[in-house]
């Protein structure tokens, strides 16, 4: 938590507005104050998109909060960015990020901007605060006198909370509904089958992290290569592909992001029906895992993450079995899902998600486990009556969406996942569209706000946006467009 600079008092706020902007000089820290604009940038009928930056007259400031009201009671803020963004009644607030809370004296923060909703009329705010004081449009001097109260400290932690399931919410120790939202960190499911070395030799210290943190981003789920993980072929793999995993969970979880561990390629030879892997090895989705290697998959795992909460585990990326039997049976298909043993166009035994479960309680650990639904984890028509036992009760769904599934409308979301959401937590473990925008997502995002499910995106590689669902240009965070840049501001007006 950011350290709350201390502001002097101030009197009456100085305006001066013309057309559509209103500029403000707003109280600062220490001694003097500071200078605001509000800037209408565009309006469109029920629309706008407004804007404020601030320059900072008085001492360096650590961190700021920006406040304002709106003087009309149907103005709103939809979506915001450089600033997470809240609303209560007409009061909004625009709170730093960590790349942006440190204003030198004379520095200007620039660019925080929204889009929002009117009726009726859209006449500016008259009044701004930074720090919770108003403005007085001048430089003050504080008190030489020592104040008789120390200044107060910033709470301990900082650290990703452990979690569990209470009815259909993710809650944390204390009890607070938490979600999950965040994006996919990609590479680790390919890293040592394509020889491309550990995270496709990208960064994962604490640069590219603090590039997440700017995002507002509290999840991180991390695709992994059953292979890789037990050493049966290509390098990093073993005990080496294990460390530079755990390296990398521990370091999100320290950092306040949720580590979502994910088994993404498995072994197993496949060639049946929507085939686009025939290999052996773990180079590839196949429609079910096999019981030959993937409980010691998930043993291996609980086994090193038991006792830490702040983990959690994805059994299993995206099933097909459906698709493997030509949906033919779909009853054959759920029952293949939880149970395993043999399925109809899957040679090797399958490894049930009840067998996957179960490897990971016989450890002891009691994290929160995700369990996927049928056709790539896009229906969960039937997830209710077919999920696995679990005894401790920290079981959740999961659900991935793109523009090109089956179930993309939010008739269908409301009557298949909404009601397994009405019974338990869901997290959208990938949301995505194949091309560069972000129409699609805003749709399942604001579905998924409405309705307490978690999301994260696919995918937080800088690979190039011409195919769709890459987020970033680079790992210091650039947003791709506009995928990324839709992406980026809407998750900076939410809190897990």
């Amino acid at each position: 938590m950011k350290h709350r600079v201390a502001l002097v008092a101030t009197a009456a706020a100085v305006l001066v507005i013309a057309g559509g902007t209103a500029a403000v000089s707003t109280a600062s820290a220490a001694a003097t104050g500071c200078s605001a604009t509000y800037t209408v940038v565009s309006q469109w009928q029920g629309g706008f998109q407004g804007g404020v930056s601030f320059t900072n007259l008085g001492d360096p400031l650590t961190s700021w909060k920006l406040e304002f009201d709106f003087p009309g009671a149907t103005q709103q803020v939809s979506q915001g960015w450089n600033a997470t963004w809240t609303q209560s009644g007409a009061h909004v607030t625009a709170t730093s990020l960590g790349w942006n809370g440190a204003v030198p004296t004379g520095g200007t923060v620039s660019s925080l901007g929204f889009t929002g909703s009117w009726s009726g009329s859209n006449p500016p705010p008259t009044s701004f605060s930074i720090n919770g004081r108003a403005c007085n449009g001048s430089p003050s001097t504080p008190p030489t006198t020592p104040p008789t109260t120390p200044p107060s400290t910033p709470p301990p932690g900082g650290a990703a909370p452990a979690l569990h399931v209470s009815g259909n919410k993710l809650v944390t120790a204390a009890g607070k509904t938490y979600r999950l939202l965040g994006v996919n960190r990609s590479s680790g499911e390919f890293a040592c089958v394509q020889g491309k070395g550990m995270w496709d030799g990208s960064p994962t210290g604490q640069a590219g992290i603090d590039a997440m943190k700017a995002w507002n981003i509290h999840a991180v789920r991390i695709p992994l290569n059953e292979d890789c993980w037990l050493g049966l072929s290509g390098s990093p793999s073993g005990a080496a592909y294990q460390s530079e995993v755990k390296a990398y969970a521990d370091a999100l979880a320290a950092n306040g992001i949720t580590p979502i561990i994910d088994l993404h390629w498995t072994h197993g030879q496949y060639t049946g029906n929507i085939s686009a892997c025939a290999d052996v090895n773990a180079t590839c989705q196949k429609p079910m895992p096999t019981m030959q290697y993937t409980p010691q998959f998930w043993t291996g795992v609980a086994t090193m993450f038991k006792g830490n909460n702040a983990v959690v585990f994805d059994l299993f990326n995206e099933p097909y079995p459906d698709a493997s039997n030509n949906w033919s049976d779909m009853t054959a298909a759920w029952k293949c899902l939880r149970d395993g043993g043999t399925c109809t166009g899957i040679t090797y035994e399958v490894a049930g998600m009840q067998d996957l479960l179960d490897a990971v309680r016989a450890t002891g650990a009691t994290n929160v486990v995700m369990t996927a639904g049928l056709t790539w984890t896009n229906d969960l028509s039937q997830w209710l009556a077919y999920k696995p036992a679990d005894r401790t009760g920290n079981l959740m769904a999961s659900w991935h969406t793109y523009n090109f599934n089956a179930c993309v409308t939010a008739a269908c979301w409301d009557s298949q996942i909404g009601a397994v959401a009405a019974q338990v937590p869901v997290q959208a473990g990938e949301i995505g569209q194949d091309t560069c925008a972000h129409d699609y997502i805003d749709k399942v995002m604001a579905w998924a706000d409405a309705n307490g499910v978690g999301y994260t995106a696919w995918t937080w590689n800088p690979w190039g946006c011409t195919g769709g669902n890459v987020l970033i240009d680079d790992f210091n965070g650039t947003p791709t467009k506009t995928y990324g840049e839709g992406f980026k501001a809407h998750l900076l007006t939410v809190n897990p």
